[in-house]
């Protein structure tokens, strides 16, 4: 057998807030956006007019238990 240990020379570096924050920032809206379309978006709330975004989303609300109809 052999003696040699798996030893790594690397070690990885910590990512700087500064290049984080942006993504984090931008994922942010894009959850509270698709929590607006699944849980509001309907009816006297709605923005965009007719069924199609509640149609679009239908699904996705009965999982979450978003109450619908």
């Amino acid at each position: 057998m052999s003696d040699t240990v798996f030893a790594p020379t690397a070690v990885p570096t910590p990512i700087p807030l500064g290049e984080i924050l942006p993504w984090a920032i931008f994922a942010g809206i894009l959850m509270l956006l698709a929590i607006y379309f699944i849980g509001a978006e309907e009816g006297a709330t709605s923005l965009i007019s007719g069924m199609y975004v509640h149609e679009f989303v239908h699904d996705g609300r009965h999982l979450l238990g978003f109450p619908c109809h």
